[in-house]
């Protein structure tokens, strides 16, 4: 995949130092590339059909792109048998020529709780920390972003987006395969930074949340959302080994310690939006997702805690501004 585009993007968007640092550590990273999956996963990617998308929609709960007609049904099989070499798909909906790709995660209903409050993304250029396969980033540019880029670490992640993103070549969004310790140390200039589902995976929660206010422009606005607990004998829960039966989660904060943490790393206007309990409505095991899901992390007799005896997963949105 070219990231060309990208480079000329970021030029044209005063971030010219960043532009040609991420050319250097992008070169490094294909170079060295060495996963045992990564042949296997680009033979799919290479091997879907090639096909025009005569209808594509972003702005619905399911990216769409494509419709049944644009192939015949011995395509759609292949489409179909390639996309499931990217197993599991973790984040969605997708629907891809007439084949729905049904996510562990439905991820339309957490965009849906987030997309009233935050500042309109028409024109903005958009950071998406910790981005998955890039569902909310489609999203986003289906809500008029002028560019997004997505960071994650996750191999199978940037290559399920790369089979996206291969029926819209155009499309001004950009995923780069890095964790956040890839982000530089000089200031950024992106109008929103979304930070989701990130910051419990952080030995420094503060530090994670200046990093996000480094990559924003003074007025940008920063969209973090975090497992939280209720209890008011805590200020944070520090799991033993697992959470949930997720490793390296290492702080589950109160909502006021969260908003504590996001006001100490130098943000402003911090308000919570939304604090939803997850249920197996929202992440639950699928034709596309066939290992463990939530229904197998909570306590069999007592649905309101893990299996390690925790409170079992909430969630919170927060929105803060840059001054």
């Amino acid at each position: 995949m070219s990231f060309q585009k990208l480079f000329d993007v970021l030029n044209a968007c005063s971030m010219q130092e960043w532009s040609a640092l991420l050319d250097s550590q992008l070169t490094d990273y294909f170079d060295k590339l060495n996963h045992g999956d990564y042949p296997r996963w680009k033979v799919a990617v290479d091997k879907l059909p090639d096909i025009e998308p005569s209808k594509i929609a972003l702005d619905s709960n399911s990216i769409h792109i494509g419709i049944s007609t644009d192939c015949s049904e011995d395509v759609a099989k292949e489409l179909k048998h390639q996309l499931k070499v990217l197993m599991p798909w973790r984040k969605g909906p997708f629907n891809l020529f007439g084949c729905p790709i049904d996510s562990e995660w439905r991820s339309d209903l957490k965009w849906s709780r987030l997309e009233t409050h935050i500042k309109s993304l028409d024109d903005r250029m958009v950071l998406d920390i910790g981005c998955g396969n890039g569902y909310y980033g489609w999203r986003m540019l289906g809500n008029n972003a002028r560019y997004i880029i997505g960071l994650d670490p996750t191999l199978l992640f940037y290559m399920q987006f790369s089979a996206i993103k291969k029926y819209m070549p155009d499309a001004n969004i950009d995923l780069l395969p890095f964790g956040i310790q890839k982000l530089p140390d000089f200031e950024l200039n992106f109008d929103t930074v979304f930070s989701m589902g990130v910051i419990y995976h952080r030995r420094d929660p503060i530090d994670h949340l200046s990093q996000c206010l480094n990559c924003l422009k003074a007025g940008g606005e920063l969209v973090l959302e975090s497992l939280v607990i209720d209890d008011e004998n805590m200020e944070v829960l520090i799991p033993d080994e697992r959470y949930a039966k997720m490793k390296n989660v290492w702080a589950i904060p109160t909502i006021t310690t969260m908003i504590k943490w996001v006001e100490q790393a130098g943000f402003q206007n911090v308000r919570i939006i939304d604090v939803t309990q997850t249920t197996s409505d929202e992440q639950r095991q699928t034709d596309w997702m066939k290992f463990e899901s939530l229904s197998d992390f909570l306590d069999k007799e007592d649905r309101l805690k893990t299996v390690e005896g925790y409170p079992a997963p909430t969630r919170a949105i927060l929105l803060a501004d840059k001054p």
